[in-house]
């Protein structure tokens, strides 16, 4: 079938399977990526739980194979499995199949290139659109490349065990919600491996590409009722809920509150930065003010960077960031190839905790009372463009930034307004010194944009 263009993404690629490519469209994927990126080693080539994901990953592998390019099969994982594969076994670069939090019909590809480099729209997911879209002869090398199986489920397991402090290991309780994805392997099999006293109780844990509970996304406020309901009667410690492809990660307390990122991240670096004077921390323009007073609290330094994990991963790369965390729950680790796991920061929680001695709630609810946000809100708007200008013309006086969209500060509030990528939207953060000083200026900035 003719490929739709509309699945090459910013970020990866990701569409409806059958309607929008089919496995030939993967073949021709793979061919592509060999050409263009001349790939000098194997590769690894994964896949999710999704029902389409063993056909569309045997195209791949097809494709590849048949371009010349040896091949690492590693089978049902999660993403941070795959760039654990490509970053510990030195490989070429990798291909996952993977629609991350997308419904059960949708299909897709997270693609990097060698130490876990990631492929955007800017450096090659375009080239590939056009490759497979004007199409072009395939690729039949002479000696068509091998294909090594290995699950690396122990190996990833093993590895993220020098995040946990062996010393501070305590017995908790703790609720785990992989939305049917295969985290809930993952973060079971940590447990069996290291003998941890550790009850886990678990939510939607058996791997089901179906997702008969719907969209696998935990960040979708209606996805979090059962979730938080049973963090709280269970008497857990915490709870810790992942996306489809576990490469986001978000926490409830043991109160039943279920944590916005950007309070979590607040905590990440605050610990993370403990004797470690000078190391930088990467953050975006969402909200700022919490990750710059820990950043600045623990001697480190903050650098500003655009919403996005390439550009993230990019900039932490350039700065030698220690860590970077987005509001929407990528959580990012120089140690761990600067990308992004849905494990690690589970376990730097833990340590925190028995660091600390305190409920989760007693560590998370003085952040939250602090610095209060509105959450993103989107807007449908016309025209973005003129939108930004006219509310750039109106808040005068305050700090501007424009490095992505609109930031303007003040010193009791500030806030960013972004274009989506892909449509007609604008994105609102706001926050402010005050709940009742959130609620006014987003009222404010609402009725701006959609006026």
């Amino acid at each position: 079938m003719k490929i739709n263009p509309a699945i090459f993404k910013a970020y990866d690629i990701r569409g409806i399977y059958n309607e929008d490519f089919d496995d030939q469209n993967f073949f021709e994927i793979a061919q592509a990526y060999v050409k263009f990126f001349k790939p000098k080693g194997r590769i690894a080539v994964g896949m999710d739980v999704r029902i389409s994901s063993p056909q569309l990953k045997k195209a791949i592998i097809k494709g590849l194979t048949e371009a010349g390019c040896d091949v690492l099969d590693i089978g049902l994982c999660s993403t941070e499995m795959y760039y654990l594969a490509v970053g510990h076994y030195k490989l070429a670069g990798g291909i996952q199949v993977t629609a991350s939090h997308n419904p059960k019909e949708y299909n897709g590809l997270k693609l990097v290139k060698k130490e876990v480099q990631p492929i955007s729209k800017e450096n090659g997911i375009e080239n590939l659109r056009d490759m497979v879209a004007t199409g072009w002869q395939k690729i039949k090398a002479e000696k068509p490349g091998k294909v090594e199986k290995k699950n690396v489920l122990d190996v990833f397991c093993n590895f993220s065990t020098k995040f946990l402090d062996q010393a501070k290991i305590k017995p908790f309780k703790i609720v785990i919600n992989p939305n049917f994805g295969y985290e809930g392997e993952v973060v079971k099999r940590f447990v069996k491996l290291n003998n941890l006293p550790w009850q886990l109780i678990g939510l939607n844990d058996v791997p089901d590409g179906t997702f008969p509970k719907g969209r696998p996304d935990p960040f979708v406020p209606e996805n979090r009722p059962e979730f938080v309901k049973l963090t709280k009667t269970s008497q857990a410690d915490f709870g810790v809920a992942w996306d489809a492809d576990a490469d986001r990660v978000f926490f409830c307390d043991d109160k039943g509150n279920f944590i916005e990122s950007y309070y979590t991240n607040h905590l990440l670096i605050r610990s993370l930065l403990i004797g470690k004077k000078g190391e930088k921390i990467v953050y975006d323009p969402r909200y700022t003010w919490a990750l710059v007073d820990a950043t600045k609290e623990m001697k480190g330094k903050a650098v500003l960077e655009r919403v996005g994990h390439s550009y993230i991963k990019q900039c932490m790369r350039k700065e030698n960031a220690i860590f970077s965390g987005e509001s929407s729950g990528h959580t990012y680790f120089r140690d761990f190839w600067y990308a992004d796991t849905g494990l690690i920061p589970v376990l730097i929680l833990i340590n925190l905790l028995a660091t600390e001695q305190k409920k989760l709630s007693q560590l998370i609810a003085p952040i939250i009372k602090k610095y209060p946000i509105s959450g993103e809100i989107n807007s449908i708007v016309e025209n973005p463009d003129k939108t930004l200008l006219k509310i750039e013309k109106l808040f005068k006086g305050g700090k501007k930034n424009k490095l992505d969209g609109l930031s303007i500060e003040y010193p009791d509030f500030r806030f960013n307004i972004r274009k989506s990528n892909t449509e007609p939207l604008l994105r609102l953060n706001v926050e402010a010194r005050t709940k009742l000083l959130v609620k006014e200026k987003t009222r404010e900035l609402l009725k701006l944009i959609r006026s």
